[in-house]
């Protein structure tokens, strides 16, 4: 008995889920984001701009994933989260573990944001979801939640 109890007792913490601190999170402020906003070569690059308390974000993270996958040779998805820094332990790494994102995610922290807003794109209200999509040939900003049907449909635009 005494040594189902101590087999029991390994099995138990051996089999937990990742602890969130696992998680690593790159974090920057705006200087460290815009390089992602311009970066070269030949693929074609998806940048979304989401935040976990944001719902219509949340509902099109899945879209991002799905087209990585779908053209993981083409293009590259870079998710920008926005979630406040107060809640990167308790919202963001759950969020990003238990949907088992696997795109590019970087995490602004920058809360001069009427500085690095219009630098994104000067008709941007600062509301979210938001896009950019490029490549070396073509830059679209786009201000609407996706479907994948409309994401692809836009992609294919770049090609």
């Amino acid at each position: 008995m005494r040594y189902v109890l101590i087999i029991l007792f390994f099995l138990n913490f051996s089999c937990k889920p990742e602890n969130n601190k696992s998680i690593a999170l790159e974090i920057h402020d705006f200087s460290g984001i815009e390089p992602y906003l311009n970066l070269e070569g030949d693929k074609t690059y998806v940048v979304n701009f989401w935040a976990t308390w944001c719902a219509p974000c949340v509902k099109e993270l899945p879209h991002f994933e799905a087209l990585q996958e779908n053209y993981k040779e083409e293009i590259e998805v870079i998710l920008v989260s926005l979630d406040f820094p107060h809640q990167y332990e308790s919202k963001l790494k759950p969020f990003i573990q238990k949907y088992q994102l696997q795109s590019k995610i970087v995490v602004l922290d920058d809360p001069d944001m009427n500085s690095w807003i219009p630098k994104i794109d000067p008709q941007w209200d600062g509301a979210i979801p938001i896009t950019v999509i490029y490549n070396a040939s073509k830059r679209l900003f786009y201000n609407q939640t996706f479907s994948y049907k409309e994401l692809e449909t836009e992609l294919q635009t770049f090609f």
